[in-house]
């Protein structure tokens, strides 16, 4: 295929304020015409044969069966996860009643966990670019293990003790969701990376539902929210037994071809990299919208759907459990299916549209605002639609779990991805899911105004939670913004990891680019 480089990149640059298209800069080396790695394939994401790693298809040198067995142990622990992070809400009314406490102190229990988590994301990160990571994650979820159980057996008048357990709980899990999705990068790239990352991203509704479903029903079974708590630490043991035996550490960047050249370079030289990547920063921006509308939903729903199906008096155990039974399929149907769907579309979609990893999401975030505000509106009245409304949003939610993590590994460098991974966390969280089950407590305790009926109780939570379809658009508007960086930001990562390109040590890309010159910044907006 004749053409020069321009050529290539050409129809992958965003357009000038008078239509023409930038010139690209010619100061990187670039691959022989007869190389089979293009910047156009680059750019559409497919899978090519790539000469120059043996990682693509075959785990690099850890060999095909050993990363596939890893990527498994990983998606089972990406499961304990997220199963151990909402079974609080499958009894959260439950734990209200022993402790004594209103739903803004309620909504303190996910918001402590998260900001630990979000807190201690940055320090893993940091480890995870440097050090061993299957020794980092083994460490952290035996700690995480160790602290959900003993946050089991606080007694009654002790909340404040229950609540610092809950936070302890995000240290252990900071130090695996930092870390787990850099290593599958290492084993895999392009469509097999995607399809990895599915498998393991599939895990955050899937486990969230399993939450609800095994929470209550073991605290029913057994007649105590308390062993509700207790059935993931085990499985945590084991799944540190497994990491230690089955998980590699594989060399940064092996999958991708990764230059030998790339080092690493300091921790605030990393931080404004990042800041000054557009694609990252605004798939960041995006994703803490999805975080802010799922932290809400699922702490909040199972008890606005037990509200919405009584008649102004408690909820009993027995419809508690049916709701986070049906709640619990739901988010688990509509994360198969939303996340599998996400990922492929996404991937058919680069073969004609490069943005499309963007794009889907957006359409995701503004695809679930219309049937979120209805399913919360017609609650009392038709619970079935309700749930087929729900069903149909949670399915469109959960489009960009996969691609947002995609995004990040991508247009980041592997020896920047862990601290990649840890800012995103501190972002999305900060501004999501840390403050939203907070937020709509105190929303819908200021509506109820401190009446106990049921009713009213409904009645405040469904008012509060309609914040969330503002929040789904704006999401939506970020990731389409997205979409003017994300080729460029992509190329600019892989090239940078074949050596074709020196690796700036003062950042690159961002949201401030010269219009004649993209390699630079300046103080043109595009």
């Amino acid at each position: 295929m004749a053409g020069s480089t321009d050529d290539m990149l050409e129809p992958f640059l965003p357009p000038e304020e008078n239509g023409a298209l930038p010139t690209a800069p010619k100061s990187f080396k670039t691959r022989s015409r007869n190389d089979k790695v293009r910047i156009a394939d680059i750019a559409s994401g497919s899978d090519i044969d790539v000469t120059t790693s043996s990682a693509v298809m075959q785990g690099g040198t850890i060999g095909t069966t050993r990363a596939y067995i890893a990527v498994a142990v990983m998606v089972y622990i990406n499961l304990l996860n997220y199963m151990d992070r909402f079974t609080l809400a499958g009894v959260l009314i439950d734990i209200q009643a022993f402790y004594g406490i209103s739903n803004s102190n309620a909504g303190l229990l996910q918001t402590s966990f998260i900001l630990s988590y979000m807190v201690l994301a940055p320090l893993f990160g940091y480890l995870g670019d440097r050090y061993n990571r299957k020794l980092i994650m083994a460490a952290g979820i035996l700690f995480w293990a160790g602290t959900t159980l003993a946050g089991s057996f606080i007694p009654k008048e002790y909340f404040g003790l229950f609540l610092a357990m809950r936070a302890l709980v995000g240290i252990g899990e900071a130090s695996y969701s930092t870390i787990a999705p850099t290593i599958i990068a290492d084993m895999f790239t392009k469509d097999k990376r995607t399809t990895m990352l599915t498998f393991f991203y599939v895990d955050t509704p899937v486990g969230s539902g399993l939450g609800f479903i095994v929470g209550t029903n073991v605290a029913k079974l057994l007649g105590a929210w308390q062993w509700a708590l207790r059935v993931t630490p085990i499985l945590g043991v084991v799944a540190v037994i497994l990491i230690l035996l089955f998980v590699p550490n594989p060399p940064r960047g092996e999958a991708d071809g990764g230059d030998t050249k790339l080092t690493n370079t300091s921790f605030l030289t990393d931080l404004k990299a990042l800041c000054k990547n557009g694609s990252f920063m605004l798939d960041t921006a995006g994703f803490t919208c999805v975080s802010f509308v799922t932290g809400a939903l699922a702490l909040w729903a199972p008890s606005f759907f037990a509200y919405a199906s009584t008649d102004g008096h408690k909820p009993t155990k027995e419809l508690q459990a049916n709701i986070a039974l049906i709640f619990g399929g739901i988010t688990c149907a509509a994360g198969v299916i939303g996340t599998v769907a996400g990922a492929e579309w996404g991937k058919r979609w680069k073969r004609t549209e490069p943005a499309a990893d963007p794009l889907v999401c957006a359409i995701g975030m503004l695809g679930c605002t219309p049937f979120l505000f209805f399913a919360l509106l017609l609650a009392k009245s038709n619970i079935i639609a309700t749930y087929i409304l729900v069903l149909i949003g949670e399915i469109f939610l959960c489009l960009n779990w996969t691609l947002v993590a995609d995004i990040v590994l991508y247009v980041v460098i592997p020896t920047r991805r862990s601290t990649a991974e840890a800012v995103q966390i501190v972002l999305c969280h900060l501004l999501g899911d840390a403050g939203s089950p907070y937020l709509i407590g105190i929303v819908s305790d200021a509506i109820a105004k401190g009446h106990d009926n049921y009713i009213i109780k409904y009645q405040s939570l469904k008012y509060a939670l309609l914040i969330n379809t503002f929040v789904c658009v704006i999401g939506g508007a970020f990731f389409l913004w997205c979409t003017f960086f994300i080729v460029r930001d992509r190329a600019r990562a892989d090239r940078i990891t074949r050596g074709e390109q020196e690796q700036q040590h003062d950042g690159y890309s961002g949201l401030y680019q010269s219009v004649n010159d993209p390699e630079r910044s300046s103080d043109v907006v595009i």
